[in-house]
This record gives C-alpha cells, sequence and structure tokens, in this order.
C-alpha cells in the first residue's frame, strides 16, 4: 500500500474519534492515569479514496515521545513502520532522547512488531491492567487476544539516535 503520512489537524477530529472508538481508544489506560488521544498530536495515514486506515497518537515530554496509540486497518502493509518512522523523526526533530510505549500482556502482535523494530522491554508493572479496570475503565475486558488473560503492563523503549 503507498502510504501518505500527514499530521492530524483541528478539521480530522471527526474523523478520528469514530476511527478510534471502533479501536476502543478513545481513552487510554496506563501508568494509572487515563489519557485522552484526541487531545495529543496524530499522525495519519489515509488510502488512495482519502479514507482513514491508520492512526498513531504520541505525547512529547522533555527528551521523551511516548507513542499512546498506533492502529492501522491494514496490517503487514508497512504501515505501522511508516508511522513510526515519523514519530522518530518528529521526536528527532523535538530534542527526543527516548521513544516508548505501553502494551499490554496479551498483545503478542504488538510485541513482535515493536521488538522487530528496535524496541526493549523496558518495564513490567503486574497487575496495572486490572487495577486500570478497577478505578479507571472497567470496559476493559477480562481475557484479551489469543484468549490471554489481561492483567499486566509491559514498556518497551527504544534510543533516538541523534542526526549526525
Amino acid at each position: 500500500m503507498r502510504t501518505r503520512i500527514r499530521s492530524a489537524g483541528p478539521d480530522d477530529r471527526t474523523t478520528l474519534e469514530p476511527f478510534l472508538t471502533r479501536w476502543h481508544s478513545l481513552r487510554v489506560a496506563r501508568r494509572g492515569a487515563l489519557k485522552h488521544p484526541l487531545d495529543h498530536p496524530a499522525l495519519l495515514v489515509e488510502d488512495g479514496d482519502r479514507r482513514l486506515v491508520a492512526v498513531l497518537t504520541y505525547v512529547i515530554r522533555g527528551a521523551d515521545c511516548e507513542i499512546l496509540t498506533l492502529h492501522s486497518d491494514v496490517r503487514w502493509s508497512g504501515v505501522g513502520t511508516a508511522l513510526l518512522a515519523e514519530v522518530q523523526r518528529i521526536a528527532r526533530a523535538a530534542g527526543c532522547t527516548r521513544l516508548w510505549l505501553i502494551t499490554t500482556n496479551d498483545n503478542v502482535d504488538a510485541l513482535r512488531f515493536y521488538q522487530r523494530r528496535g524496541f526493549r522491554l523496558a518495564a513490567l508493572r503486574l497487575g496495572a491492567v486490572v487495577d486500570s479496570r478497577a478505578r479507571l475503565k472497567p470496559e476493559i475486558p477480562e481475557v484479551g487476544d489469543y484468549s490471554i488473560a489481561l492483567r499486566d503492563e509491559l514498556e518497551l523503549e527504544q534510543a533516538i539516535e541523534r542526526d549526525v
């Protein structure tokens, strides 16, 4: 698939909201807090018909850039890799030295995806999803992908290399 990545603007909210809703990501529980991806910068990928097919939202804070969400309707097409490359470029330009994200213990596809692209496991938060379900986001299911009990958060990170 030919990818065209662009930054989201204010007019994109009406398209972003249903896309993130479909992916259960209007609210993201991680590290004991709720984040609202629509309140943060986003990168969009549209197909040839200008239909939204992938979104990455991120947060830059100091030297860290957090990938808050990454969802794609077109798997195995290079779209996710292209979005990662673009957020790395943005983070580098902002002076960030670390790119990181949180996923859950059941998300083995994400673990494979990120580790194949140079991310390393940085932290395990045992029971963090159980806590988030109880305190922040009760709609988090008990069982996730591949019938794996959804319990823990895994943090992955990657150093951002400076341009030379």
